[in-house]
């Protein structure tokens, strides 16, 4: 039992996450629309609109399941309880209680999208017009 509790002591439980900030190129590598190649690895969404780009956490704010862009239905929907936002994050269907929230986005020194998901911003408390999460490009 000894010996088997010094083996846990030199191989510890640790849990690897992905960096909370990161940088994913620059504003010209997005056309309009949502871009979904940063969801698995980062848990993110970058939209781009006609006034500029936004990063939206990939986290439905009912019981935070991940949900899926339908671009079919242009509308993001939850797998586990059927709630939808629109691509704004605005939530229009289902039991999600508020919108989904946005990740801190910002050009960094060489020009690319800084993105950091330690700061988030609410909808509903009147964050999104902060100048840090929206991207006018």
């Amino acid at each position: 039992m000894g010996l088997a509790g010094f083996g846990r002591f030199l191989f510890p439980n640790v849990l690897f996450e992905p960096p909370q900030s990161f940088k994913i190129g620059f504003p010209e590598d997005y056309e309009l629309g949502v871009d979904e190649r940063w969801k698995d690895k980062f848990g993110i969404w970058i939209i781009r609109n006609t006034e500029g780009i936004f990063a939206l956490l990939s986290i439905c704010t009912h019981l935070g399941c991940t949900p899926n862009w339908l671009s079919n239905e242009q509308k993001f929907k939850c797998p586990c309880h059927g709630s939808g936002f629109y691509s704004s994050g605005i939530n229009f269907e289902g039991p999600a209680p508020r919108p989904l929230e946005r990740a801190r986005i910002v050009l960094a020194d060489d020009g690319q999208i800084l993105v950091d998901k330690n700061t988030k911003f609410q909808y509903e408390k009147g964050q999104w017009e902060s100048p840090e999460s929206f991207l006018q490009v």
